[in-house]
């Protein structure tokens, strides 16, 4: 029973994170990257910036989680359009770039929480880091996987694509930035076909050669 009695609590606590941080997706959303304050987004979900912290231990944290979960919503959004990730490895790579500049407030944040964190005890650095291991491996089995199916030459080499991608992604994000007239979808659609990222598409149920 003592062990229940925790359980309600600790609940409230995990759904209230929860709702910060989806509210805090559709402020800075809405808001753009001046809303991402301890103050704008306390103010946003009812409480006070101390009441807000107690839910994430600190301002780093809390910018920290908000993008764990931006990358969450977003895998949602693609996986739903494109079951199989390897085929429509292109088409996904293009749709999370689109959605994050359709969000420039995101990107603006991303971009100054990647930059932070590459002192090793930020508290966001491990998470970063795992961030983009997990996100280079994604792309890396997905090219294995259509190079043995005969679908992207062998002679691509999965883990540089994987990194220059996403190296390219950082980057002209960065720039658009700057000069939002630079068309960073369709420059990674560019870069994409120039490294051989283009899927064939798959044999027909009745091809047997």
């Amino acid at each position: 029973m003592r062990f229940m009695a925790q359980r309600g609590p600790y609940a409230k606590g995990r759904a209230k994170r929860a709702e910060i941080l989806d509210v805090a997706l559709e402020v800075i959303a809405r808001d753009g990257y001046g809303s991402a304050t301890v103050k704008h987004l306390a103010d946003a979900v009812g409480l006070s910036q101390n009441g807000l912290l107690h839910y994430f231990g600190s301002k780093d944290a809390l910018f920290a989680e908000i993008l764990r979960r931006r990358d969450e919503v977003i895998a949602v959004q693609v996986d739903a359009e494109h079951a199989d990730f390897a085929a429509d490895l292109a088409d996904r790579v293009l749709r999370a770039v689109h959605d994050e500049i359709t969000a420039p407030g995101m990107t603006q944040l991303s971009l100054r929480v990647t930059g932070e964190a590459t002192e090793p005890d930020h508290i966001a650095h491990e998470f970063l880091r795992a961030r983009y291991t997990a996100i280079r491996q994604v792309m890396q089995d997905a090219i294995e996987t259509l190079q043995r199916d005969g679908r992207l030459s062998g002679d691509i080499d999965p883990i540089a694509v994987s990194a220059l991608v996403f190296a390219a992604i950082d980057g002209l994000q960065t720039q658009w930035m700057y000069d939002n007239t630079i068309d960073v979808t369709s420059h990674m659609a560019y870069l994409l076909r120039a490294l051989g990222v283009t899927p064939t598409p798959p044999p027909s149920a009745g091809d047997d050669s």
